[in-house]
């Protein structure tokens, strides 16, 4: 208990009772609060007379400390000793009056039980996750429908400068990122695949591993994982702070389609440019393995060449290009709907912000594993 009989042995809060005065000093702070709250808790006085609170020693209080104050002096008041005296130093007295005019109650916590509320915690993510594709799915569907229409007929729907400067923003604007990245992903492959097959005296083959893993997966993957995270962040941060904004709200009102406006352009510009990215982003991450195999294993570059013509085909480079435009209509479509979903508060775009990249990140993931294990079926 924070009571105390020693005046050397003062704890930064501290009260104790001496015959009828209950007195308390320290720093009444939250910090000290959960001690505090359960020391509090513990003390029962003795006896059924007036009993006087003395806390002029206390030398810092904060609404935490306060409302401990006012719940011990109403515990005290409800078991049936009379309170003769009340005082507080004259600094704390508005917080005190403020604390008291709020009718502060405590709130019990229902017993917990940690099977159970980690279970009621699963089973709620679950209905969510389910509730969101759900949500999600029929976006799709509504997009899809506008996509078709707008191709149709483009002179109506199609904006082309807001496509244009989707292209330029997400193309474009992401080429030195991700051909660094990517150049830099060559290197490592390239540097760990010589050091393993080093044992087996197939140095050579180095340039197959890094040939094949760079344009069926590694190339197409990273450029979607980097893309979601640069642009399908910037989707929903861009919407949703139209929304907080409530300019949605007036695009709506003078008759605009909103898919028209703000979602075609984003999706069928992404839809555009990240196989483009995709294919500088295997062109950067093989130079970076020629770089790292002409140092680390002395093969020259007309020799990688030569080998790599012969580990790969046409085929290699479109299994990976052809994963591309699915994964930027996933990205992009993912980052709108996001968007759309933000409350008019700046944490919700925050929030959302990245949800969208986690969700985006997740499904193009699933897709590559997808169109893995659909490519090994069909044998290509």
């Amino acid at each position: 208990m924070a009571s105390i009989d020693d005046a050397s042995a003062t704890p930064n809060a501290w009260f104790k009772l001496d015959r009828d005065v209950l007195s308390m000093g320290g720093l009444w702070t939250i910090r000290e609060s959960a001690r505090l709250d359960h020391d509090l808790r513990a003390f029962k006085p003795e006896g059924a007379g007036a009993i006087a609170m003395d806390a002029s020693k206390i030398e810092k209080m904060d609404s935490a400390g306060a409302w401990l104050l006012l719940r011990t002096r109403r515990a005290l008041e409800s078991g049936g000793r009379k309170i003769s005296n009340f005082t507080v130093p004259e600094l704390y007295q508005p917080l005190l009056e403020d604390i008291g005019r709020g009718k502060c109650v405590p709130v019990e916590r229902p017993p917990r039980n940690g099977v159970r509320e980690r279970l009621e915690r699963i089973g709620r993510a679950t209905v969510h996750a389910g509730q969101q594709g759900y949500r999600i799915l029929g976006y799709l569907g509504r997009v899809t429908v506008e996509t078709i229409e707008a191709i149709a007929s483009p002179r109506s729907n199609l904006r082309v400068a807001a496509l244009i400067h989707q292209i330029e923003e997400t193309g474009i604007s992401a080429l030195p990122i991700v051909g660094l990245l990517a150049f830099l992903i060559g290197v490592v492959l390239a540097y760990q695949g010589a050091d393993q097959l080093k044992r087996f005296g197939a140095e050579i083959f180095t340039i197959n591993l890094l040939g094949v893993g760079v344009l069926r997966e590694i190339g197409g993957l990273i450029t979607a994982i980097i893309v979601a995270g640069r642009s399908g962040s910037a989707f929903t941060a861009q919407i949703g702070t139209m929304r907080v904004n409530e300019e949605i709200d007036a695009m709506q009102t003078i008759g605009l389609n909103t898919v028209d406006v703000l979602v075609l352009p984003r999706i069928i510009g992404l839809v555009i440019a990240l196989p483009l990215l995709t294919f500088f982003a295997d062109v950067m991450g093989l130079i970076g393995g020629a770089v790292m195999c002409y140092f680390q294993l002395g093969i020259t570059i007309p020799v990688f060449i030569r080998q790599l013509s012969d580990a790969i085909t046409v085929n290699t480079l479109m299994v990976g290009l052809i994963k591309a435009p699915v994964f930027a209509f996933v990205i992009a479509l993912v980052g709108c709907y996001e968007g759309f979903q933000v409350e008019r508060n700046a944490a919700s775009v925050g929030q959302l912000t990245t949800r969208s990249v986690v969700e985006a990140v997740f499904l193009v993931i699933v897709l590559d594993a997808a169109f893995s294990v659909m490519f090994s079926v069909l044998g290509i």
